[in-house]
């Protein structure tokens, strides 16, 4: 299979997709088709590892990495994606827990099997340079998975930027504390702010020549795909149980775990409809209530992983639906507040006993907020992105209750950190790298 870019068509093997994170010309690669699937061929596949390399098979057919999918696929996704049906509950609705992989994040997923595939493709040859310098811009979490991932991996560098206090400080912890190769830049500004740097880094060749840059966001291809995996998996697990299709609200910042569904969805999984939930950066929700995209700084809230104000994957979201009306007609997106996020975190403790983190909240509250009529027709799955202990200044006071941290992040916690801070300048960050 070939990638394309998403404003040329230029074509590249999916090794140099995954190594270049954008093409040439700017623009994000995608599959230059997707692959239709039967429900039947992944009968006999339970885990997460074994579905998701019966998923992603078409992709890396022909390359360097087909031979070794499977085996990197059980090496980076180790860790349960259980789907957890919610009690007492009037209709169907369950939590897709995305957070019990080493960092307590989603982004565990995709940032282990990128750093896999990385390595991987380092190791068989098929990338000139022996050193490569991983840049990354994170609103929270991205960046401590990342780090993560690629600690101590051979051939690798990683260089996190993050906004200077616009993240939780456990997940400053876990973007801080690795030392070895992983860089930390505290950046006086925004998560749009780093973005911007990243993107400003991989466009100047000088940079590029001298260290190797390559991406670790949702913007390359190979962190979206192991993602629409687990809605593969997830759907997969509830149709076989009762022949229904699963509807899907995601909580969604810079729309690679919303596109990873959509992706999903196209591919033939048995997914119903799909909505985005996102907090006070309301550009998605916005764009498909009036029909235009207006791109805007980014606002700190109580959900900070997800303060974007302009998404990358917008970009892969139009090139794959078209206009609004053929975005509409797949999902829908809502807009909650701090003050909604707040609440919901309190009355789903108060109903289940069970302490969410404000993006999960989102989630929460979309589907609190449907109608009855909705609720009533069908399966619904909210995607839990991250553990609550991750946010503990937020959600302990509202419930009055310490929240016992992952043992991961409660190893994590116990070690020194290390960053730098700069200004929004990608002269600083040039000198840093």
């Amino acid at each position: 299979m070939k990638f394309i870019s998403t404003r040329t068509g230029h074509a590249v093997r999916i090794e140099q997709a995954i190594m270049s994170g954008t093409a040439p010309d700017g623009g994000l690669y995608v599959p230059d088709s997707l692959p239709s699937y039967e429900i039947d061929t992944f009968d006999g596949l339970d885990i997460f590892a074994a579905i998701a390399a019966q998923f992603l098979a078409p992709f890396f057919s022909g390359s360097s990495l087909e031979s070794v999918l499977p085996g990197i696929c059980h090496e980076a996704l180790d860790f349960p994606v259980p789907l957890i049906r919610l009690p007492d509950e009037p209709h169907a609705i369950s939590v897709l827990e995305l957070f019990h992989g080493p960092t307590a994040a989603f982004k565990d997923v995709g940032a282990r099997f990128l750093a896999a595939t990385m390595v991987s493709i380092i190791e068989k040859g098929e990338f000139a340079q022996p050193l490569v310098t991983i840049l990354v811009a994170t609103s929270g979490d991205t960046g401590g998975a990342v780090a993560a991932a690629y600690h101590r991996k051979p051939g690798t560098r990683v260089v996190v930027l993050f906004p200077d206090g616009r993240v939780s400080p456990r997940q400053q912890h876990q973007l801080t504390c690795w030392g070895d190769n992983v860089v930390a830049l505290a950046v006086r500004g925004e998560f749009d702010d780093c973005q911007r740097l990243v993107k400003a880094a991989f466009a100047d060749p000088a940079l590029n020549s001298a260290h190797n840059l390559v991406s670790a966001n949702s913007i390359n291809v190979g962190r979206l795909l192991p993602q629409a995996a687990y809605y593969a998996k997830c759907s997969l697990e509830h149709y076989r149980a009762t022949g229904a299709v699963s509807n899907f609200i995601v909580p969604t910042g810079n729309l690679g775990n919303g596109f990873a569904c959509v992706w999903a969805r196209r591919m033939g999984m048995p997914i119903g409809r799909i909505v985005f939930a996102t907090n006070e950066n309301a550009t998605i929700p916005d764009f498909l209530l009036s029909g235009e995209y207006e791109p805007r700084p980014s606002k700190a809230t109580l959900a900070s992983a997800m303060d974007v104000g302009d998404p990358s994957n917008m970009e892969r979201l139009q090139a794959l639906c078209g206009d609004v009306d053929g975005i509409r007609e797949i999902v829908s997106a809502q807009s909650v507040s701090d003050a909604v996020i707040r609440a919901t975190i309190r009355d789903e403790y108060e109903r289940h006993g069970t302490a969410w983190c404000p993006h999960t909240a989102t989630g929460l509250h979309v589907y609190r907020n449907l109608p009855e009529a909705e609720k009533q027709a069908g399966h619904w799955v909210v995607v839990a992105t991250a553990h609550a202990a991750k946010f503990d200044t937020i959600v302990e006071p509202l419930l009055d209750q310490q929240i016992e941290p992952p043992v991961e992040l409660a190893r994590l916690l116990d070690w020194s950190v290390d960053y730098k801070t700069i200004d929004a300048e990608l002269d600083q960050v040039a000198q840093a790298l």
